[in-house]
């Protein structure tokens, strides 16, 4: 193959990849009106025509001014739809344009983002075209806003989400495998020694995965699954949100000062808790992950089953390591890219599966469901790898590293199979419950 048929290729492939992100985008928002497009819900989310515009605004700033300019900076986030000089608590306030401004400013950036596609010289030694890079991390930053979308369309107020599609999900299946017996969780146990941590990637992950490291893990137990509908509705009968041994002082002062009793989304009927899935309403399946929990209620609840939240790289070496081989594998179940019959993710289910619905979601030491279904929160603290270096902005992650955000790994139901792999890192406030996190829980060996 010729070098310029190579780099037609390339085109090709990159432009399908950022179509298909708009059209999924587009997708997500058509069923709702405008006004509820313009409406900020809830303080701690946008109004949705800002995430629209910003993804636009920075499709163009990495896209088109950067590739003209030879630049790699954030100099061109100015305006309404910078994130940095609006935080999300301001941004009901700003002059937002209405969805049909937004469909036009997005279709008039992607015109100059592939007109600047045909001529961009992809072979070029920039970090920022090599492998594509600058193109992935667009597509991926429009997937993460996919998954802050239906955060702020879960949190609306009034008439619920009404998906323009959904697809049903499988049944739960029997967990398979030898396991450690626990009414709270059966545990596998991981033999520790040396594994590799984070990735040295240059085409898609993010520099807070980077560099590749070796770290000694000592040998730990961690749940099988995510924690479970019916394994969390023991802790509240157990009365533990009443009971401030579980939680650390942060927590459980947090705790009482929301007067919450129960993972956000759910309500009493009678005898039954019942719970919402955009426009679902649904008894709590026991069988299915908990979900819409934050870092202190997690951490409750470890205390409670005699166990503790996993460290992120106890997490990573569970989902990513063959103890047997000495390999290191992308997702938990091999190198393969994510499909719907692998992980529940893309989105379209509109809620967690039942665990044991997707068994071939199994890490080599048998692990189920690290990928897909719920984020999960980790004991650490967000900060970066030792070597760690900025590519291509501070503002991406190292102006986050810090004791105040907590790390959560693998991804939910409404992550894009695109911005997910074992080595992904996001982060948040541990109180936040709007996202969609869940948890499993650890213990030393």
């Amino acid at each position: 193959m010729t070098a310029r048929a190579d780099l037609k290729l390339s085109q090709e492939l990159f432009s399908r990849i950022l179509e298909e992100a708009r059209s999924r985008t587009l997708q997500l928002v058509s069923p709702v009106t405008d006004l509820d497009l313009r409406i900020q819900h809830n303080p701690l989310m946008s109004p949705v025509v800002w995430d629209l515009g910003h993804i636009a605004h920075f499709e163009d700033v990495w896209l088109v001014q950067n590739i003209e300019s030879g630049g790699s900076g954030t100099e061109g986030l100015s305006g309404i739809f910078d994130p940095f000089s609006n935080p999300r608590a301001v941004r009901g306030g700003l002059p937002l344009p209405t969805i049909d401004d937004c469909r036009r400013l997005l279709a008039e950036v992607r015109a100059r983002t592939l007109a600047k596609l045909a001529e961009v010289d992809l072979d070029s030694d920039r970090p920022l075209l090599r492998d594509g890079y600058v193109y992935h991390m667009v597509a991926q930053h429009e997937y993460q806003h996919n998954e802050t979308i239906l955060q702020t369309l879960q949190l609306k107020q009034g008439e619920a989400y009404h998906p323009a599609r959904r697809i049903p999900l499988p049944e739960a299946r029997p967990l398979e495998g030898e396991t450690a017996c626990d009414p709270l969780g059966n545990m596998v146990r991981f033999p520790g020694g040396m594994v590799e941590i984070g990735t040295d990637d240059q085409a898609e992950a993010y520099d807070n995965e980077r560099p590749l490291n070796r770290q000694r893990i000592r040998p730990f137990w961690i749940d099988q699954a995510p924690v479970s509908n019916g394994q969390y509705l023991k802790f509240i009968a157990a009365g533990g949100y009443e009971r401030p041994e579980f939680w650390s002082e942060a927590g459980w002062a947090w705790r009482t000062r929301e007067k919450l009793v129960a993972p956000m989304y759910w309500h009493r009927e009678a005898d039954q808790w019942r719970t919402r899935y955009m426009d679902r309403v649904t008894p709590v399946d026991p069988e299915v992950p908990v979900c819409h929990v934050c870092y202190y209620e997690a951490e409750a609840f470890a205390r409670f089953a005699g166990k503790r939240l996993p460290t992120e790289s106890e997490w990573e070496a569970a989902a990513s390591w063959d103890p047997a081989s000495g390999a290191k594998q992308k997702f938990p179940w091999g190198n393969q890219e994510p499909t719907p019959e692998l992980a529940n993710l893309d989105q379209l289910g509109f809620e967690p599966a039942p665990i044991g619905a997707y068994p071939k979601n199994l890490s080599p030491i048998g692990c189920y469901g690290m990928i897909g279904d719920v984020w999960e929160w980790t004991s650490s603290d967000f900060s970066g790898y030792p070597g760690f270096q900025s590519f291509p902005y501070r503002e991406y992650s190292e102006v986050f590293f810090g004791a105040e955000y907590k790390v959560l790994r693998g991804g939910s139901w409404a992550t894009r199979p695109g911005a997910i792999r074992n080595t992904f890192r996001n982060w948040d406030y541990p109180i936040r419950r709007q996202i969609f996190s869940g948890f499993r829980c650890a213990r030393d060996a």
